[in-house]
């Protein structure tokens, strides 16, 4: 068995400076606990992610590529690891950890000092700075000065070689507004230079907030450091050489601030010595002011042919690229960004290493990828991308031909995952839509039929929605699914859209207006609602298209539970929507049945005494399964054929024959409806079958029996999934662990054998919350092949694609 990971599909920390463009071409950032290697020329114009690399445990802070084969990360766990890939493309990266902070580490950066020596940096929130030496050959790691901030915290830190000489300069910006710069103490003793104690030699003021963003750059002999701050202001800072004369002179003129032979004001510099014997002045180049939001990210880039650029990101939503005219005088020469929708700007942003492209990523975690054109160089345009949830994923489900995968999280949105099919290339998957941003944490779907779906929140209602006549349209033709031709009769009685009022939590249908013959005919009088236009799409949506214009109106709210939402589930044709909410006695833990053609309530069934923590309707919809706190299991027959007859409890376990003696988390269907599966955090996984000629009214299994039971030790296995259709004769099962690991098994002649255990690099770091084998399956001349989702409390949503020989 081979799996090959698909799609994956996580959003980026929040946090600045938590992504990095490096010079190998690939976006590295941080998604949860994990650094994610993104390509965002994969195919040639499409992207993805590529890997996942898991060390820390906590949230990761900040990511930096050192070089194209070196990475450099911080987190919450307090540690900072230093991954070198043998290839950029590398699965499974060596690592160094760097350990000593006892608080998040949220800045690091390195600089190569020596030939095969680095010198590396770190900060966190403990107060510290902490500076280390890395030998590369033998992948040995010291720290050899511990700089404490006194109860100050460090935002950003960068290091860079001053000019004409081989000390190191470190700059880092606290909560005083000011900027520090280090060097090593230029009256030490040590013979190993390298070790040399940094202290700090000057600070620069001006900026009146704290200063969130630094970077320095080589302008011909002199160094360029630009900084920017939440007071919305870039400042740029010269520091030049100066010979002895210069030194001298500069310091009779102090108090003289025009030149003498021309009356030109001069700047006022600062005489320093820096390093070894070596004088330096520091002026104030320039202060640039274009942002109206804090500035949160800044970088430099050099071109081939030495001309400087500076990019700089802010919470305003927009980027702003600055370049010098002939006179030295900087200007804004891009702005992009304005992002629509109630969302906040940019936590950071980078040049691409060839100029051409710029990146930011965004209070919700999306990438937004603008790209030059090489013909016209004031147009830029933008990029597909991959982004996904910022917060745990807490369900998902396949449409029931397996067209797109749905999902629902913490992070209060609901997300549409299609492939994007081109002629002549291999497919790619992307998020087409964003039907649902709620106000309140999403925990269940459940797919009704390819265009209506229900979620449930952290609230009493179950909503329920429809596609639109726009989604249709752009899915038909990026997607192409089968099945679906095109019926404008249908299109035109659907609404074109929907938004969301200001201060409402439901999505309300956006229809199109006829025009008079006495308004102008415009986008905005044919759709007055300020926050849907209808868009045509070659190309997967971007963030900000994405965030306004994908959401489906609402269809009903169904009423009846008592407390938040906790499991869906319909039945394959979507007349019956199963519900469940949080519970703590009989009464709340009853399941409530809905007929979806009426969204009338059809019943209300009883057996648990705790929340029913998942559904799961029999593919015949013959029965309906349901598993609980209460450690039992409970299936429901339907009383006739009929599918809105109703359903009656037919078997439940009780203490004597339960097997499971902690939580039952996750249930599922083989395709035939003939066995089911149970999993619980004691590491059980129990395959129970059907026998009419043990039914038995004295029982309360009704010839329902343990075909298997597999016990995984120290495990809790929070997911379990049957693929839809027999392998060789055998069936197939997936089973998630609290772990984060998933493995897959074969069910032959009543036993399971393991055929597969996917790692926390390739599967989950933190707890698999669900899991769900794509409807059909898929021929090549290798075998058959199968396509498995799982989604984590990592935020990651993946799908494998897992070849059978």
């Amino acid at each position: 068995m081979n799996v090959e990971n698909l799609y994956t599909s996580v959003a980026c920390n929040r946090t600045t400076e938590c992504a990095d463009w490096g010079p190998n071409g690939l976006i590295a950032f941080g998604a949860c606990n994990a650094i994610a290697v993104l390509d965002p020329n994969y195919n040639g114009n499409s992207a993805k992610i590529l890997h996942t690399y898991v060390q820390h445990t906590k949230r990761i802070n900040t990511v930096k590529w050192l070089d194209g084969n070196h990475l450099f990360s911080g987190g919450d766990d307090g540690k900072a690891f230093l991954w070198e890939l043998e290839t950029p493309t590398t699965a499974t990266p060596q690592f160094t950890a760097l350990n000593g902070h006892t608080g998040g580490v949220n800045a690091v950066d390195g600089v190569q000092h020596i030939k095969g020596t680095w010198l590396l940096a770190t900060a966190a929130a403990d107060s510290s700075l902490k500076l280390w030496l890395y030998e590369k050959n033998s992948r040995a790691i010291s720290c050899f000065q511990t700089i404490q901030l006194n109860g100050g915290f460090c935002f950003s830190l960068r290091l860079t070689l001053l000019p004409k000489s081989c000390d190191v300069l470190l700059a880092s910006s606290g909560d005083d507004e000011t900027i520090s710069l280090w060097t090593p103490n230029c009256r030490a003793v040590e013979e190993d230079s390298t070790a040399k104690q940094f202290t700090r030699v000057h600070k620069l003021t001006g900026h009146e907030d704290w200063v969130r963003g630094l970077d320095f750059v080589r302008d011909g002999e002199d160094l360029l450091l630009a900084s920017g701050s939440q007071d919305n202001f870039i400042r740029l800072w010269r520091i030049a050489p100066r010979s002895k004369e210069q030194t001298l002179e500069n310091r009779v003129n102090m108090f003289n601030l025009c030149d003498p032979e021309s009356g030109e004001i001069r700047v006022e510099e600062k005489i320093l010595q820096l390093g070894a014997q070596a004088w330096y002045a520091i002026s104030l180049e320039s202060v640039l002011y274009g942002h109206e939001g804090w500035v949160y990210g800044v970088q430099w880039h050099k071109s081939e042919q030495q001309e400087l650029r500076l990019l700089s990101g802010s919470i305003d939503k927009t980027l702003i690229v600055w370049a010098p005219t002939e006179h030295g005088v900087w200007l804004e020469q891009v702005r992009v960004g304005e992002v629509g929708g109630n969302s906040m700007g940019f936590f950071g942003c980078k040049f691409s290493s060839d100029g051409h492209s710029i990146m930011a990523h965004s209070y919700q975690g999306g990438f937004h990828i603008w790209n030059q054109n090489r013909e016209q160089p004031q147009l830029w345009t933008s990029n597909v991308i991959v982004g996904g949830h910022y917060g745990e994923v807490r369900d998902l489900d396949w449409e029931h031909e397996g067209s797109y995968l749905m999902s629902v999280s913490a992070d209060q949105t609901t997300r549409l995952h299609a492939p994007w099919l081109q002629s002549g290339k291999s497919s790619t998957w992307h998020e087409l839509a964003r039907p649902q941003v709620h106000g309140y944490d999403m925990q269940a779907l459940a797919i009704l039929s390819r265009y209506r779906f229900a979620s449930g929140a952290e609230e009493k209602i179950v909503r329920t929605f429809q596609a639109t006549a726009n989604f249709i349209e752009n899915f038909r033709h990026i997607s192409q699914p089968p099945g679906d031709a095109a019926n404008d009769a249908v299109l035109d009685s659907l609404p074109k859209g929907a938004s969301v009022p200001s201060l409402g939590l439901s999505n309300k249908a956006v229809y199109k207006l006829e025009a008079d013959s006495s308004s102008a005919k415009n986008t905005k009088d044919e759709y007055p609602d300020n926050y849907f236009v209808p868009v045509t799409l070659e190309t997967p949506p971007q963030e900000e298209t994405l965030m306004q214009n994908t959401l489906w109106p609402e269809l009903q709210k169904l009423y009846g539970h008592g407390y938040e939402i906790y499991a869906l589930a319909a039945t394959h044709d979507g007349q019956v929507l199963a519900s469940t909410c949080r519970a703590t006695n009989a009464e709340h833990a009853q399941i409530i049945l809905w007929n979806t053609q009426n969204w009338k309530q059809l019943q209300k069934l009883g057996c648990h005494q705790l929340t029913v923590t998942q559904l799961s309707f029999s593919p015949d919809a013959r029965y309906l399964l349901s598993v609980s706190r209460d450690r039992r299991w409970s299936i429901f027959r339907r009383q006739q054929a009929d599918p809105l007859s109703g359903y009656v409890l037919m078997a439940s376990t009780d203490k004597s024959n339960g097997i499971h003696t902690r939580i039952i988390w996750s249930c599922d269907w083989s395709h035939d409806s003939k066995y089911f599966a149970t999993s619980s955090r004691d590491g059980k996984v129990v395959v129970w079958t059907h026998n009419e000629l043990a039914e038995s009214e004295e029982s309360s299994l009704k010839g329902w029996t343990a075909a298997h039971t597999l016990e995984l030790k120290n495990e809790s296995i929070t997911a379990v999934a049957f693929a839809r259709t027999l392998v060789h004769d055998a069936y197939i099962l997936a089973l998630g662990m609290e772990s984060g690991h998933i493995k897959i098994y074969c069910f032959d002649n009543d036993s399971l054998q393991l055929r597969c255990d996917l790692s926390k690099d390739q599967a989950h770091h933190l707890t698999v919350r669900r899991l769900r084998f794509r409807p059909t399956s898929s021929f090549d001349g290798a075998g058959q092949r199968l396509q498995l989702a799982s989604c984590g409390e990592d935020h990651l949503v993946r799908i494998y694609d897992i070849a059978l020989t």
